[in-house]
């Protein structure tokens, strides 16, 4: 238990950390909270700074996920799997609710992904595939993120109906995390959900 706490909390300060404000002060020493939709995002990023921001910010990002969860399996957690999702949820908790910017922070889709590309490479993969395809076709970030989400869920479901046991077995406890998560990021996005309904979100790129 001592080792699953001290993870949490290394996850949760990790996740933390605002990598979107770190590149946007360090590529052209602005504040990202001041620009676009004033998230500290990968979207926004993208809005302030162009490409390669938004992919190193979108790398950083998922990495607070994943490192702590792979942490912990390093270390001999990893058949518990309910430990596991605890220690990817706080670094998501962490990025959403960061310590280093008084309880605000981003949206948890990239940690969310780092997260798992630790667990479920598979869902990672079916989750990229729809968020490109849906900001191909919609220039939406927001609607893009949460099409991810929600076939990353989708996903990990069928995953573990069907037995899946290919780098790691989908137990409940990813389920149950996928519909945390799913939860989280729509809580997150539910301004822009209501802009999406009435036709004002912001675009990530010119039609």
């Amino acid at each position: 238990m001592p080792k699953v706490l001290a993870l949490v909390a290394f996850a949760y300060l990790l996740g933390s950390v605002p990598c979107g404000w770190l590149v946007m002060k360090l590529y052209r020493n602005l504040d990202v909270r001041q620009l676009g939709s004033g998230n500290i995002g990968a979207a926004n990023v993208f809005r302030a700074g162009g490409h390669g921001a938004f992919a190193l910010t979108l790398v950083l990002d998922a990495l607070k996920g994943f490192i702590p969860v792979m942490l912990a399996i390093g270390l001999g957690l990893g058949s518990q799997e309910w430990s596991l999702a605890v220690i990817g949820l706080a670094a998501v908790i962490g990025h959403t609710w960061s310590i280093y910017l008084g309880f605000r922070g981003g949206k948890g889709v990239a940690t969310s992904g780092g997260v798992m590309l630790a667990l479920s490479p598979v869902t990672l993969v079916l989750a990229i595939l729809s968020w490109f395809l849906t900001v191909r076709l919609t220039h939406l970030a927001s609607l893009s993120s949460l099409v991810a989400v929600g076939v990353g869920f989708v996903s990990l479901l069928a995953l573990h109906l069907v037995g899946w046991t290919l780098w790691r077995p989908v137990g409940w406890s990813a389920v149950a995390l996928g519909v945390v998560l799913v939860g989280l990021v729509a809580y997150r996005h539910r301004h822009n959900i209501e802009r999406l309904a009435s036709g004002r979100e912001m675009k990530l790129t010119a039609d």
